[in-house]
Order: C-alpha cells, then structure tokens, then sequence
C-alpha cells in the first residue's frame, strides 16, 4: 500500500492491535502515518540501531545515562534564547551555552500544567488516560495508580540505576510516591509550591495569599477549625532510607516559611549534584530526574547576586535556577561522562499568568499560560545535549510532545521491551530527531486536553479549538495557522479552511475517541493519604483524621 489518504474507521482501529501482538499501541492518527511513511521509518531505524550498537560498545556495553531536568511554569521564550533577553530584562547565560552546545527542539508541547505534564512524561500517557489530570493542592486521596508503568520502572528493570530529587506532585498516597513508581533513590516533597511557596506565612505577609493563617483573624464563628488548611500541617518534603520513607527537615509545631521553601530548593540542588557524583561511579547507566520547584517564588527575597531589569520574583529566581543548570552539565563534563550521558533540559507548561505582575511573566510570543490549552500554555523551550553525538547549535522543527521523551528516551536505553503492551502509548519514538535531525520526526498531530476536557488539536501548521459543549461544532469550532497567527488571535474564516478542515479534524478526535471505547480511560486512583510515611507529625496524623470524616459521609 503506498499511500492511504482516507481509512475506514473501523480497519484503522484494528490495524495497531492486529498488525503485531508485539507492537506498541499508539493512537490511531499514529497509524495513518505508518502506513504512509513506514518505508522511510523503517530506513532510519537501521541507522539508529547501528548508531545506537556502535555508541554502547564505545560504552563499555552500556547504554547512555539519562540526565532530565523539567522547570515549572516556565513557557516558551523565558529561557535560554539570549535575543529575548532584552524584552525579559533578565538573562539565563548557562540555558543558553546549553542551547549552543545541543539541539532546540523548537516545537516541543507540553500539557497545560504541573501534574499532568509529569504524568504525560512518566507514563508516555496522555493524563486523562491515567485518571490523574489535574494539579490538586491539598489533601485529596488522589494519585498516580500503581498500575501506570513509569519510566523509572522501564529503564530500571533494563538495568539502570534511578533517582528522583525534587518536585514530584503526582499524589499524596503511597502508591504514587516516587520510590513506588521505579526511582531507587527518592527525596521530593508530596504535595507542590501552592503549598511549599503561595501558602507560608511570608506570603500572608505580602497579601499574596489569604486565609491560610488562622491567627490573623478572630474566629469567633467558625466552627470547623480545619476547614481552613495549615500547610505546615501537610507533609512536606520526604526521602527514601533503607526502603522507607521519612519526612524531613521540619518539626512538630513549626511554621512554612520562605526561608524553609528556599532551603529545600537549595538542598535538592546540592543533593542531586551529589547523586550525579555517586551515581557515575557505579558500574551501571543511570537515569537522573531532577524536578526543581524554583524559579516557582512569590516572596521577594532581594538577594542582590539575583536581581535583575526585570525585578519580578520569578524572573529573579530564573537567574538563579539557570546557575543551577549549569553546575549541573558542567558536573557531567567534570565527571568525563559528558559523551555517555543524554541531558535534556526543558520547561513543564507556560507562565503562571495570574501572578504576572508579581513574578514579572508575561505571554510573550504565545498567547496564555499555564491551565491554558493556548499555545501559550503548552509551548516550551527544550533542549537536549549529547556530546559528540548530537550536533551542537541545531535546531529541529519536529513536533514533539513531552509524553515522547518516555518512548524515545527508552529506546536510546535499549530497554523499549519494558514497555507496556496492553494500553495506549502516546508517546512516539522521536529518536530519528535527535539522532538524525530535523525532518526525521513521527509526530504531526496532538489532542490537547484541560483536565478532562478536549479543547484543542493540532495538525501540522493547524489547530483546531473545539466547540464549546452545547455549541454548534460547525459554526463554533475556530481554526487558526500557527505560523500566520502564533498568538491565536485571529480564526482562519470557515470558508477558507472549513470545507476540508472541518471533516478532517472531526474524523480526528472520532478516532481518538472510538480507540478509548476499546481502551477506556483509568478512572481515578483513591486510597488514604501519607500512607506509607514513618514519622507524621501530630497536626499531620490530625489533619488525616478530618480528612477521613469527610470520606466516611461520601
């Protein structure tokens, strides 16, 4: 078959499952181009694999280590691109030197927010499929299931050594937890910076925040005391030891404060340095995750080292972080691994518009932020270093979605056998990219979901807006060029594109659609919070008791 321009629904579903019982199953759109450029896939795979065989025996047998750094809220333009520096009024130098030296993948999308970008890379998942698609603050008996195979768990049982430091939010019950999803090594907090950096006290301070501090206020008529949440009372950072896990760094009775949030980034930052160091001295390749809750800052701490044009408490802290970044590549060049080790560094959703003025962000080449199917909500910068083996200071124009690194990045490891079967796999192999170049991606298509809600697709220079529920889809639904109108501004008129665009997108989300009947959506995980953690303190242990009232009466 040499070219297959419309497929019967129904045989386009059937094909992935039936074509080879040992086939990843990726979505249908997927198959349509297979099938038109399987031949070329095919061609390129046989150079990966020889490059991939030829770069493991230069290894000593083993394949690279696999260093990820992902950035919070921080959209595409923000780092790491020295001509904007003078619209941002700060500068990231290292994120730069890194974007000389590997490939800028120029069009890599994530998902609207924190947790669901996390599940999307961990799962190779897109997270509605998961059940765990929303970004959740305080205590909700919610969390990645134990029946999600991760990354860590792929790569580890393919040998690697694992590690996971920093931010996690991926759920507050035990099955969720980093060190039951894979990572050998763990040490992140539970919850996230609403928690960690919007809720201290020094944010009550500065009126970012209300409420949470109990004290400032008579309650003379409040009658629920634990309506309102101390987040000193959640857990706050844990680690793994000797195969149990401990809260760490606060006491009984303590406060949140900005200080205790800095000195936690800062720790993270020193621990995974230190981790990089003992893992490259052990006989086996590693994958290093490190999740940084800076530049996430909402206090201004005036630290001069960090000030900058801009002022804003992010862009501050972005100044920082971009230190951080470069101690870490700089360790891998120092520990002479640099031409054994993948790095990829990249942002996990776009800016935190509602706190714009305060954090000095702003939506800059895209429109919106972060909860936004927007371009701007989803759009970041990323980029990947790979001495002596990736090109330094090419660019790749490819599609790519964060749930690619998952796929891609076990089959750099060898370990592409470890992947599940018996789901959707979203994430596509994009290893002709960085390996190959630009044009050698597999990807020209995306759904975009806000928590459970389709609202956009994208395909090739397209993205299609759907409807709102109620509305005509024929009238309703707006349709944009990305390369015309970045900012989606300005909908295409339905005349121009509608008569073929319109079917064409609708035969899109049918497929999307039709495939979850066969493999529906993971209904959300529930299960008790902190569960699983040595040492709660009382408020903690306290705080778990009126959570569990409230779902007795459910």
């Amino acid at each position: 078959m040499k070219f297959v321009s419309i497929v019967p629904l129904i045989g386009l579903l059937l094909l992935a499952p039936i074509a080879s019982a040992e086939k990843i199953i990726h979505d249908a759109e997927y198959t349509i181009l297979e099938v038109q450029n399987g031949k070329a896939w095919a061609a390129d795979d046989k150079i990966i694999d020889k490059k991939l065989a030829d770069l493991r025996k230069k290894n000593g047998g083993k394949p690279p280590n696999i260093v990820y750094i992902l950035l919070d809220d921080v959209g595409f333009g923000e780092i790491g691109m020295d001509e904007l520096s003078v619209i941002r009024g700060y500068k990231t130098p290292n994120m730069s030197t890194l974007a000389k030296e590997g490939l800028s993948l120029q069009r890599m999308y994530s998902e609207p927010s924190c947790t669901p970008t996390r599940v999307a890379m961990m799962t190779g998942r897109y997270p509605t499929r998961t059940g765990l698609t929303e970004a959740k603050t305080t205590l909700s008996g919610e969390g990645l299931s134990g029946e999600e195979v991760t990354l860590a768990e792929v790569l580890r049982d393919a040998g690697y050594n694992t590690s996971h430091i920093g931010k996690w939010h991926m759920g507050e019950i035990e099955q969720a937890f980093a060190s039951n999803q894979g990572f050998m090594h763990a040490e992140f907090p539970i919850h996230q910076q609403a928690q960690l950096a919007l809720m201290g006290t020094d944010s009550v301070d500065a009126d970012i925040i209300r409420g949470v501090d109990a004290g400032r206020e008579k309650q003379s008529y409040t009658l629920d005391k634990q309506f309102v949440v101390d987040p000193a009372h959640m857990v706050v950072g844990v680690e793994l030891r000797d195969g149990k896990l401990y809260e760490v760094n606060i006491k009984a009775g303590e406060s949140w404060t900005q200080k205790k949030y800095r000195d936690m980034n800062e720790l993270y930052q020193k621990h995974a340095l230190d981790q990089l160091r003992t893992l490259a001295k052990q006989d086996k390749p590693f994958f290093l995750n490190y999740w940084p809750m800076f530049p996430l800052s909402f206090v201004q701490e005036h630290k001069s080292e960090y000030n900058t044009l801009n002022g804003g408490t992010i862009a501050d802290s972005l100044v920082e972080v971009d230190e951080w970044v470069g101690q870490i590549v700089k360790e891998v060049d120092k520990l002479g691994i640099a031409e054994s080790t993948i790095i990829v560094v990249m942002g996990d959703n776009g800016p935190f518009m509602q706190y714009a003025g305060l954090t000095g962000q702003s939506d800059r080449i895209y429109r919106g932020g972060k909860t936004d199917h927007l371009e701007g909500g989803v759009r970041v910068n990323a980029w990947v270093k790979w001495k002596g083996v990736i090109e330094a200071g090419s660019f790749a124009e490819d599609m790519f979605h964060v749930s690619d690194l998952y796929t891609t990045f076990a089959r750099l490891a060898n370990a592409t056998d470890g992947i599940p079967r018996d789901r959707v796999i979203d994430g596509l192999d994009q290893s002709g990219v960085l390996l190959l170049g630009d044009g050698h991606g597999r990807r020209d298509y995306l759904h975009i979901y806000e928590g459970t809600e389709l609202k956009s697709v994208v395909k090739n220079k397209y993205k299609m807006h759907l409807a709102p529920k109620g509305a005509n889809p024929i009238t309703s639904a707006q349709f944009f060029d990305l390369y015309r109108d970045p900012r989606e501004s300005r909908p295409i008129d339905s005349i121009k594109i509608g008569p073929w665009a319109g079917g064409q997108f609708a035969g899109m989300i049918q497929r999307h659609m039709a495939l979850k009947k066969k493999y529906p959506n993971r209904p959300p995980t529930h299960a008790m919070p902190y569960e699983g953690i040595e040492n709660l303190r009382p408020e903690t242990k306290k705080l778990v008791e009126v959570f569990k009232l409230g779902q007795a009466q459910k």
